[in-house]
């Protein structure tokens, strides 16, 4: 278990003296030593007034490179060189780079780099931009020849038809001896109407725009025209190429008009609508000619294209092969010169001077990194680290491990400890996996969560190198808690004697069930021996009135548990108290809100222990009714009834616990103001307040200026604040009247135990029955087949009701129940984590 589990770690203010020319190999050595949380001395400065400004805005033209470099390498899905072997290979040579006092030139290095790429790699793009423009103007092209030849060929056939159907008719009427000439004839007609040089204009335009330009070009030309559109077909590029237009809802379409002037005119507002014209011979050899060349064109282009994007592709992979290493660089500097920006230059000393929360403890391992910075750039001047008074609350540290990172997880969701107060995640560790396992108790579902925990524990180094995503990681970090609550749940699970809401006959039942007489449908159990040795009885499943029983049994056990973890949590302030000096607060504060719970519902455990522990076969009047003698103790204090009456002299002990609860609420409204004015009064009464501040005012000035411009930057922690009794007693009466209202409603709130716990039994009861006892009911092949069915239902329904659905809404009442219920009692989460300068892997998708 780590030490500083049960409070944070000490942590000390330090100051440094920095020399400049160290300055950046220090930041570099202190990050990677990842202990030091350094504080901002120049608060009134803008991020353009600090030193380094020029070093991070050309970082940060670094970073856009990088990022414009990741989103072309993952558009061609060119495989990026794994970050780990990086940093196991070349990231460590780069740090060794740095640590030789080399970071800067480094960094110049891979800028000009940076440069030198981003301009080949956009020109590359500008290029193959630009041929895949021209393919795809080409291709377009292309179908607007073959859209012109289709027409006139129509329109040719059609001629043709129409000159032998009035030669036919002609002959009719004459003699037969022309027949010999009509195929001639109609070659030659044929043939000189394709050689015809006709006026028109083609071109391609949107889909949707076409029909309002159709409308504007007949208002135009007054209906002179003739036009005809067909859709373009889709024109797909080669190579990933795509072109900067959009072709796949185009028309191409061919208007006639008579005279240059109105086709001018048509060119004029296709160009307006966005339309795309071509120049088109009406000659067919000249189509077939220009077709020909666009072929050509089209393949030189494409062969134009393949070695561009084999280039493209070849300086990618060039840098993807380089670009994680770049990006652990470039980011760690960035974060160097981040750093060195909260620094304080001293100009009369030519040195920074910094600030920084460091642990206690692990301050020689500071100064040796700051010693072994110096050495390699051979530094006549040594780093200073002094360790100083602080003014202001340090930061709280809790050092944790794999296993208890989860748990802690769950504490500082709530709030950040107060440094050095009593952290409840140590605690945590045990009564949470409990509490959730007293509402989830089944064996049987306890071994599912148990055993899906342990294959994460077990394959957890594998699963820690995939990429998760936010669902799953948050599974696998919560693996550990996944593994006690599947634990406990089976411990539990043995103390309810419930397997898939089935009992476990472990030991000899001490119930026998006698023979029912003629037309007797119920029977009471004889007890015949000792005791269930663990566990319920299994004699209680099937029972007529096993829901009675454990019901009773589980509320009584939820107020049990409830008062003892509520008051354990108010023990845990005496720890504080003992930290902070005030042993005072344990009379004042602590012992009457112990007095008030244990009064009131200590009281009643003392009462359901007793009742559990009384033979009441042989009472004239039976178990009482613990709820109504509770309210009978406040309606009539000191009258008992009979049947209510446990013990002797439990008339005059309530009297004595209500008066003590009585007495309880004055005390805690005034005891703890009047220590406070009581201290107050000690500390400034006397007039001897500014003795120690007129000491410190004689003091070095180079010394104070960072720790007084730090002053000014942490004004959130600083405890100092003037005393006014009245805010004092306000505080203390809400407080007061929170704590009374809270142990009723908080005891209460337990109940949830009892209620998850009967929810999740009888479901697993519902399930069973309904789905699972039917198929073991049949025999034969068809038994089989309905047991391999219900039994795949069954255990489906079980996964994701019983153990996902149930699992997280009993994750969360544990939850509340320390959030708010325990928490709430001794936990003041005031505090403001400790997070140092540390270096670590970088991740690409953040680029």
């Amino acid at each position: 278990m780590p030490p500083a589990l049960f409070r944070s770690e000490d942590i000390s203010l330090v100051q440094f003296y920095v020399p400049t020319e160290i300055a950046h190999d220090s930041v570099l050595h202190l990050g990677d030593l990842g202990l030091v949380q350094f504080r901002d001395l120049n608060p009134d400065l803008n991020p353009f007034q600090r030193s380094f400004t020029n070093e991070i805005r050309r970082i940060d033209q670094m970073e856009t490179s990088l990022r414009f470099f990741i989103s072309q390498i993952h558009k061609d899905n060119v495989k990026i060189r794994q970050i780990e072997n990086i940093l196991e290979f070349d990231l460590d040579q780069s740090i060794e780079l740095d640590r030789s006092h080399q970071g800067p030139q480094l960094l110049d290095e891979i800028h000009v780099k940076l440069g030198d790429h981003d301009n080949r790699l956009s020109q590359l793009n500008t290029s193959f931009e630009s041929l895949s423009l021209d393919c795809y103007k080409l291709q377009e092209t292309r179908q607007a020849i073959r859209e012109v030849s289709t027409f006139f060929n129509n329109v040719n056939s059609n001629y043709k038809d129409d000159i032998r159907s009035s030669i036919d008719d002609s002959s009719l009427h004459e003699d037969s001896s022309p027949l010999l000439n009509h195929d001639n004839d109609i070659q030659s007609e044929s043939s000189h109407f394709a050689n015809l040089e006709l006026d028109f204009v083609v071109g391609t335009i949107d889909r949707s725009k076409l029909a309002t330009f159709e409308r504007i070009l007949w208002r135009v030309l007054r209906g002179n025209l003739y036009m005809t559109h067909n859709d373009l077909d889709q024109i797909t590029l080669p190579y990933g190429a795509n072109s900067a237009q959009d072709n796949s809802n185009k028309s191409i379409f061919i208007i006639f008009a008579d005279g240059q002037e109105l086709l001018n005119k048509i060119r004029k507002v296709g160009d307006g609508m966005g339309a795309t014209t071509f120049s088109i011979s009406s000659n067919s050899d000249r189509r077939s000619e220009a077709l020909s060349l666009l072929n050509q064109q089209i393949e030189d282009m494409h062969t134009i294209l393949y070695h561009t994007a084999q280039s493209r592709r070849t300086e990618l992979s060039t840098i993807a092969s380089d670009i994680a290493t770049w990006s652990s660089i470039v980011r760690k500097e960035k974060t160097v010169y981040a750093t060195l920006n909260l620094f304080h230059y001293d100009e009369r000393h030519h040195t920074l001077l910094a600030e920084g929360w460091v642990p206690s403890h692990e301050i020689t391992a500071v100064q040796q990194a700051l010693k072994r910075a110096s050495s390699n750039v051979n530094s006549n001047v040594s780093p200073i680290v002094d360790e100083i008074k602080a003014k202001r609350m340090p930061p709280t540290y809790h050092r944790t491990n794999k296993f208890t990172q989860g748990f802690q997880n769950i504490v500082d969701a709530y709030g950040i400890a107060t440094y050095q107060e009593v952290n409840p995640g140590l605690y945590t560790i045990i009564t949470f996996p409990f509490l959730f396992a007293v509402m989830f108790g089944d064996i049987g579902h306890g071994i599912l969560v148990f055993l899906t925990a342990a294959i994460l524990v077990y394959f957890e180094k594998s699963i820690s190198k995939r990429k998760l995503d936010e669902m799953s990681e948050t599974f696998f970090g919560g693996r550990y808690i996944i593994l006690l609550m599947g634990a406990f749940s089976i411990y539990t699970g043995l103390l309810y004697n419930d397997m898939f809401s089935r009992s476990l006959h472990i030991f000899t039942s001490a119930f026998s069930f006698p023979d029912p007489s003629p037309g007797q449908s119920t029977v009471e159990a004889d007890q015949v021996r000792d005791p269930y040795i663990f566990g319920l009885d299994p004699a209680w499943h099937g029972a007529e009135n096993s829901l009675v029983f454990t019901n009773s049994l589980k509320m009584k056990m939820s107020i049990v548990m409830g008062v003892i973890h509520m008051s354990f949590a108010i023990c845990l302030n005496i720890p504080n108290y003992l930290r902070e000096k005030k042993p005072e607060y344990i009379v004042a504060e602590w012992l009457p809100q112990m007095l008030f719970l244990n009064s009131i519902f200590g009281y009643l455990v003392v009462c359901i222990v007793v009742k559990w522990c009384t033979d009441w076969s042989s009472s004239e009047h039976g178990p009482p009714g613990l709820l109504n003698m509770l309210i009978y103790m406040f309606l009539s204090p000191g009258s008992l009834d009979p049947s209510q009456q446990l013990f002797r002299g439990q008339g005059f002990v309530q009297v004595v616990l209500l008066l003590i609860a009585a007495v309880c609420v004055p005390w805690m409204l005034l005891a703890k103001p009047y220590l406070e004015w009581k201290e107050h009064v000690r500390t400034t009464g006397a007039g001897y307040a500014g003795v120690s501040e007129g000491e410190d005012a004689g003091a070095d000035a180079d010394d104070l200026r960072s720790s007084a411009a730090s002053e000014r930057g942490d004004g959130d922690h600083d405890h100092a604040h003037e005393f006014a009794i009245g805010d004092v007693a306000i505080h203390q009466i809400i407080h007061t009247i929170e704590f009374v209202l809270g142990c009723i409603s908080n005891t209460a709130s337990y109940l949830r135990l009892w209620a998850l716990s009967l929810a999740h039994a009888q479901l697993s009861e519902v399930l069973w029955t309904m789905i699972l006892a039917p198929a073991l009911a049949t025999s034969g092949v068809k038994g089989a087949v309905a047991l391999a069915l219900a039994g795949t239902f069954w255990f489906v329904l079980t996964i994701a009701i019983l153990c996902l659905m149930e699992g997280m809404s009993a994750f969360l009442h544990a939850l509340r129940l320390h959030w708010v219920e325990a928490n709430g009692k001794h936990y003041k989460a005031e505090g403001y984590p400790f997070e140092p300068l540390k270096f670590e892997l970088i991740d690409l998708d953040k680029f």
